[in-house]
């Protein structure tokens, strides 16, 4: 396999920012109808790397070459050129657009000025259902869920003529039947001879769609290796330089009396309706379903983010109507959201006042005087505590990588004390290393006494985490499980309970725009 002249060659590449090395000397190739993955523990250089290549970032030293030829590619535009195509973990869409015109921006103004809206929406429908997807092109991008927001981007690549695509963490945001819609797609354009990069940190997806795996580790490689000839835990070792003994750490459960309970919350002009749950002290509550049921949807209304209609929300015996997030804080909740860019984290600002931000009391005097030492004490105590790398916590969180990014989105809600901690995908985009501090860092807040409600579209998280599980479908509660019934197969079940081969979209997505 390996005689076959690449795609695609990055030779000795290097580069630094301000001094820090983000890569060293790294040679990574690409061979025609190749799905390589490239995989590491976050601020490993993954994406450093593929920017190089499409030429959103320049490199210090090396050479890139391209079926054996040599290119300089100084832009990402050069990379178009050289047929390159990149799909990052944030969006590149433009959401008061539809999909229709975000697929074909670059020739909406082909036709002197003239858009044919019927031909183009016919053409955008045919595109997606060619790459897999099934999205109505007429609906703004604004409207669409996360999910369907990647699945837009996605598509949109496949609409340029690349030769090489790199994916940065595509399946994030995708249900099992959405990904596996987008491996039947890759496999039909990898047998076409189209090469593709994939970088992830879901290992068992790596072993399902991979050919060859790279492993970075700092900045440099620590090998390549063919999948079939490796397992998972060969894997993991080579990225954390350790072996991995469990991936759930342990507790002993200590369940309180309840923290929070939410009486038949119904939202405004959406599908979720009737929901009623509650969670106590030091237990983790998981909260299952598939995408669109409206898992999330409900964590931004208990935030006071989303418009209720009807319900009760009660946290620690006291009934509270919280109108926004700011109530939600002072009522004793935190919410790390699935939405890690535009939510979770303020990007020009730095990881020191980002972590602060729901706790100034702490680090105030009276008459708002600042105690900056105070500060810098606390910050420093979470990015130890989280294992966040950063060079510094005047660093602005655009500089960290996505998973470090997470890790702050995570750290200012511990350092505001919470009496329930919702918890939106915690660790989408983060490396199995930092999983297991993650997890543990849950489990030892559950043990402080505090309530844990845990969203995750990964099936094996809520099964090793959750005391309880909540399963979601189209809106509703369609069950609780617990003990030995929180396997696969009932979470599957209780998932599609209300789902009928009729549906024609996911319960969160909008009714078809008018055309245009």
């Amino acid at each position: 396999m390996t005689d076959i002249q690449p795609r695609v060659e990055l030779i000795d590449i290097s580069k630094a920012f301000r001094g820090v090395h983000a890569l060293k000397n790294v040679s990574f190739s690409v061979l025609p109808g190749e799905i390589h993955a490239l995989v590491g523990e976050n601020g490993a250089g993954k994406s450093t790397l593929m920017k190089i290549l499409s030429g959103a970032y320049q490199r210090d030293t090396g050479a890139i070459k391209i079926d054996g030829q040599q290119v300089e590619i100084r832009n990402p535009h050069d990379g178009r050129q050289q047929g390159v195509g990149i799909i990052y973990q944030e969006f590149a869409l433009a959401t008061d657009l539809t999909v229709a015109e975000n697929l074909f921006i670059k020739h909406l103004g082909s036709g002197r000025g003239i858009v044919r809206w019927a031909e183009l929406y016919r053409k955008a429908d045919e595109l997606i259902r060619s790459v897999g997807f099934v999205i109505n092109p007429r609906l703004r991008v604004r409207d669409l869920s996360v999910a369907y927001q990647q699945m837009v981007e996605i598509t949109k690549e496949f609409a340029e003529n690349v030769k090489i695509l790199v994916l940065d963490e595509p399946t994030a945001v995708l249900a099992p039947k959405e990904v596996e819609q987008l491996f039947q797609v890759l496999r039909r354009l990898k047998s076409q001879g189209m090469s593709f990069v994939h970088i992830t940190h879901r290992l068992d997806e790596v072993f399902q769609i991979a050919d060859r795996i790279t492993v970075l580790k700092d900045g440099e490689v620590v090998g390549t290796v063919v999948t079939s000839e490796v397992s998972k835990d060969d894997i993991i070792n080579m990225m954390i330089g350790r072996k991995l003994s469990t991936m759930y750490p342990e507790r002993e459960t200590q369940i309180g009396g309840e923290v929070l309970a939410i009486k038949g919350l119904s939202l405004a002009d959406s599908p979720v309706q009737d929901v009623s749950f509650s969670v106590r002290a030091g237990e983790v509550l998981g909260i299952a379903g598939l995408v669109g049921s409206g898992r999330t949807e409900v964590a931004r209304a208990i935030f006071g983010a989303e418009r209720v209609a009807a319900g009760e929300i009660v946290i620690d015996g006291k009934r509270y109507s919280i109108s926004s997030p700011r109530a939600a804080v002072r009522a004793g909740l935190g919410l790390v959201p699935e939405d890690r860019k535009n939510q979770g984290v303020i990007l020009p600002m730095t990881v020191r006042a980002n972590t602060t931000m729901p706790s100034l009391d702490k680090v105030t005097r009276m008459f708002g005087i600042f105690r900056a030492r105070v500060e810098r004490a606390l910050v420093s105590d979470l990015i130890a505590k989280l294992s966040i790398k950063t060079a510094g916590m005047d660093v602005d969180v655009a500089d960290l990588s996505g998973g470090n990014q997470q890790k702050v989105a995570l750290a200012k809600w511990l350092s505001k004390t919470c009496k329930v901690l919702i918890l939106d995908e915690p660790t989408r985009g983060v490396d199995v290393g930092a999983k297991v501090e993650i997890y543990t860092l849950i489990n030892a807040l559950a043990a402080q006494g505090l309530g844990i409600v845990m969203i995750s579209s990964e099936m094996m998280e809520v099964i090793g985490m959750a005391d309880r599980v909540m399963v979601m479908s189209q809106g509703r509660v369609a069950g609780f499980l617990e003990g030995d019934e929180v396997t696969e197969e009932n979470i599957l079940r209780l998932s599609i309970k209300h789902q009928s081969s009729a549906a024609p979209a996911p319960a969160s997505e909008p009714q078809p725009v008018a055309q245009q």
